[in-house]
């Protein structure tokens, strides 16, 4: 199977060195250089995974991907950010984007979040006809869809993975190192929280409706989902 994936970015130098480089990889690459075109694209193409850039001209990436969740895609989505804008990311992250790489950056590094997401794509694809619970939670692999006391959580796709993870294993400690080999496919260097951020986000949607907290931090140990506050 040949894995479709759409660069949307505008500057022609990324576009073209993501399109050699993807291409000798095996993917089929579909490529765009403003969020209007990429939008029309993700229609004709139905691609597997998206690299998104966030700084464009008519509509930005944030504008992008705010529409795609909005319209119930989820794709994964890797957007691409300038050096330092720590906000930026996390506003990617918040509006459903899966990961995200700073400019500059290694194609060698880019190839590996695109395996990763890939990855975790498939492994979840293939859990088809499953079901799980754990106290007042409701989880559906089939819709993506999870209800918690009655009410739908709007959950970004990253977010149902890691909720999808914790609730395979309730009642069981899972390290930082497990929970970011098994959801992102590799291991974040340097100072990088992208997880505990998830964690954050996840909880509070969970939280939302006046639910207990149920994913508890075990200082210097991980995370595990159990109903004791």
């Amino acid at each position: 199977m040949r894995f479709e994936i759409l660069v949307i970015d505008d500057d022609e130098k990324i576009t073209s060195m993501l399109r050699r480089g993807l291409a000798f990889e095996g993917y089929g690459v579909h490529t765009a250089n403003n969020g209007t075109e990429g939008l029309s694209k993700v229609l004709s193409v139905d691609p597997d995974l998206i690299i998104l850039d966030v700084m464009m001209p008519m509509i930005d990436g944030f504008e992008v991907i705010r529409r795609l969740r909005e319209g119930g895609s989820t794709t994964p989505v890797l957007m691409l950010t300038a050096k330092d804008e720590v906000e930026n990311r996390v506003k990617g992250l918040d509006l459903g984007a899966d990961d995200y790489l700073v400019k500059p950056f290694a194609l060698e590094e880019l190839l590996a979040r695109v395996r990763a997401l890939l990855r975790r794509k498939e492994s979840v694809g293939e859990a088809e006809g499953h079901r799980l619970t754990f106290e007042d939670i409701v989880l559906d692999l089939d819709s993506r869809e999870v209800v918690r006391a009655g009410q739908r959580l709007e959950l970004t796709a990253k977010e149902f993975d890691l909720l999808y993870l914790f609730m395979q294993n309730p009642k069981r400690l899972l390290t930082r190192d497990l929970l970011m080999d098994k959801i992102w496919g590799y291991d974040y260097s340097g100072e990088s929280n992208v997880l505990e951020v998830y964690i954050a986000m996840l909880r509070q949607k969970t939280e939302e409706y006046g639910g207990k907290r149920i994913i508890q931090t075990i200082r210097g140990a991980g995370y595990i989902l159990r109903g004791d506050s």
